[in-house]
């Protein structure tokens, strides 16, 4: 399924998931040894992408300070997907990775909890965060610097009634910022459920984020090809099958995995195909595990140029 083509062929944009995991720092093999603050870092990558997935936001909720950092340190046309909170996509998190007056507004027992999930929060910490995605990305939005605001949903949010719900839901939170949603497992994405879930996403004018990830197992997703806004997305999270659904020391460990030339040879068609269909096309490297991210997104701008 794609929406309508456009006049001309969309941009292609290729970048990685993210500028600041500690084994990309520290194999030394990207950030030149004088580059080491947060500002210069964001300004190298800058420098070399013109596209960056924020993954920090998945773990503790976006600033608007941060946001309007981002924003000095990049130039006038650099992107910034940013990934939605873990709460707000049915994870769990930690009290402690949440702003101080949000945190005090859960009860004691959940406080106290080494990890607690979306059930456990009383509704207005849950509007809070919803609020507070609201503002904290006004300053990208505002600089023309705001992509889309990914939901990355785990293996247990499966396709029913109310699931299907909380996307509208999302849609109604959200109104002024372009979503993209990308299922693990879940049923979602099965031969006889691809249609209606597609026709969903595009008639809430939420990209659907196409991935490149190991199959066969309960939390793969097909890699399936579709346009459903006009912002496509890819995501390559590597093919290591044998770490993929592993408990690990990081979760570095599960996307080691540095893509052959020939296999993201097999994807130079398949994104210029969705740049008939979107203005935009978002190509980003999840295997973020030392460079490899780097060189997999090097090599394919590369193959993306050579027509």
């Amino acid at each position: 399924m794609v929406t309508s083509k456009p006049a001309e062929p969309g941009r292609i944009l290729v970048g990685v998931c993210s500028w600041t995991d500690k084994t990309l720092i520290d194999s030394g093999r990207f950030y030149p040894s004088g580059v080491q603050s947060a500002a210069d870092r964001l300004r190298f990558y800058a420098a070399n992408f013109p596209i960056v997935e924020v993954d920090s936001t998945f773990y503790a909720p976006p600033s608007e300070r941060n946001a309007r950092l981002w924003v000095d340190r990049t130039g006038a046309a650099f992107t910034f997907d940013v990934k939605a909170f873990s709460l707000l996509t049915t994870h769990a998190t930690q009290a402690r990775l949440l702003p101080a007056p949000l945190a005090s507004l859960l009860p004691a027992e959940v406080r106290q909890k080494p990890h607690f999930y979306p059930k456990d929060a009383p509704p207005e910490v849950l509007d809070a965060l919803w609020e507070l995605h609201r503002q904290a990305l006004r300053p990208l939005a505002r600089a023309g610097k705001l992509g889309v605001v990914l939901f990355q949903f785990p293996y247990w949010f499966r396709r029913n009634k109310q699931n299907v719900a909380y996307l509208e839901t999302i849609a109604r939170e959200l109104p002024d910022y372009r979503i993209a949603v990308e299922f693990r497992g879940g049923g979602w994405m099965d031969a006889e459920h691809q249609r209606d879930t597609l026709a969903a996403l595009e008639r809430l004018g939420f990209s659907y984020v196409c991935v490149d990830e190991p199959q066969g197992l309960a939390t793969s997703t097909p890699p399936v090809v579709a346009a459903t806004s006009d912002i496509a997305i890819v995501r390559f999270h590597g093919r290591n099958r044998e770490q993929w659904q592993a408990t690990t020391a990081s979760a570095a460990e599960r996307f080691a995995y540095l893509y052959r030339e020939e296999e993201l040879r097999e994807w130079a068609p398949r994104l210029r195909e969705l740049a008939r269909h979107a203005q935009t096309v978002h190509a980003l490297m999840n295997n973020c595990y030392r460079d490899y991210g780097i060189v997999n997104a090097r090599q394919l701008t590369a193959l993306l140029d050579e027509e």
